[in-house]
């Protein structure tokens, strides 16, 4: 985050031992160290949620895409549903009134074969 060097910081000491004392120091120091892990768990929270969200926003696109994408598809096969049966309507009228106006069928006169008596 910051770039401070090892000089700096027995800077930082040195007047912090000074202004605040060498009997208070090591109090001040435990909580200054404490409000900096949960400065850090604060930041380290709101970066995941972060992460959090912008996953669950790619993964409500993708949702949104294949909700698009299946629909279109029933769409499709509905389409090609009510086509086929529109063709299977049709030829079913067209073999309807090809068979109406057909002639009946002359039944064949069935003959049987003569047989001839036999003789003993």
């Amino acid at each position: 985050m910051f770039d401070i060097g090892f000089s700096e910081l027995l800077v930082i000491g040195v007047v912090a031992l000074i202004v605040i004392g060498p009997q208070k120091l090591p109090r001040v120091a435990r909580t200054a160290g404490h409000l900096l892990g949960r400065l850090q768990r604060y930041v380290a929270d709101v970066k995941a949620d972060i992460n959090r969200e912008i996953e669950l926003e790619e993964l409500r696109k993708m949702r949104d895409s294949m909700h698009q994408a299946a629909s279109e598809m029933q769409k499709a096969a509905s389409d090609v549903q009510s086509s086929v049966d529109s063709e299977l309507a049709k030829t079913a009228d067209e073999l309807n009134k090809a068979v109406a106006g057909a002639p009946p069928p002359e039944a064949p006169a069935a003959e049987a074969p003569k047989q001839e008596p036999k003789q003993a």
